[in-house]
């Protein structure tokens, strides 16, 4: 399953569509006024499905990820010098990036690769574009590069 992910180019706060391959709308993600990074996802009937929350006064960023209002993990940055890293706590997921920060992947220990993002170059706004094995997986996937994103934001400001 492959999404696209854009952030709107005119937002008072972090928004973003996401689009399949037949460029409808799969998900939108709307920022919400809070401490640090509060993002809300909804599904293309406009439902609340999930939640990015970073967590603030943290040493290394950390985000924690609801389905819902249920908590199913925690993403947190390693301390690393030149490639990115992120785990995440409550699951078997980690994240490797490379050496400038466009390109990811999400490995389980159990199950291997579940996701790649790449980041697409030349565009007004962020965009990257996300090749998740298994659609059950897409959610989570797109909570993962949200974080990576806002932490990223939340650094260069």
């Amino acid at each position: 399953m492959r999404l696209l992910f854009k952030q709107r180019f005119f937002s008072w706060f972090d928004s973003y569509d996401i689009y399949d391959d037949n460029g409808e709308t799969v998900f939108t993600v709307e920022g919400k006024l809070a401490w640090g990074h509060c993002l809300h996802i909804l599904n293309a009937a406009g439902e609340h499905i999930g939640t990015v929350q970073q967590r603030v006064l943290t040493f290394l960023p950390k985000f924690d990820l609801y389905e819902h209002d249920r908590l199913v993990g925690t993403i947190r940055k390693e301390l690393t010098f030149f490639f990115p890293h992120f785990t995440i706590e409550g699951s078997d997921w980690q994240v490797e990036g490379q050496f400038m920060e466009w390109d990811y992947t999400i490995t389980s220990a159990s199950r291997g690769e579940i996701a790649r993002i790449g980041k697409e170059l030349l565009h007004w706004t962020d965009t990257y574009v996300i090749d998740v094995h298994e659609p059950a997986d897409a959610l989570r996937a797109l909570m993962v590069v949200l974080a990576i994103d806002a932490e990223k934001c939340s650094r260069s400001s």
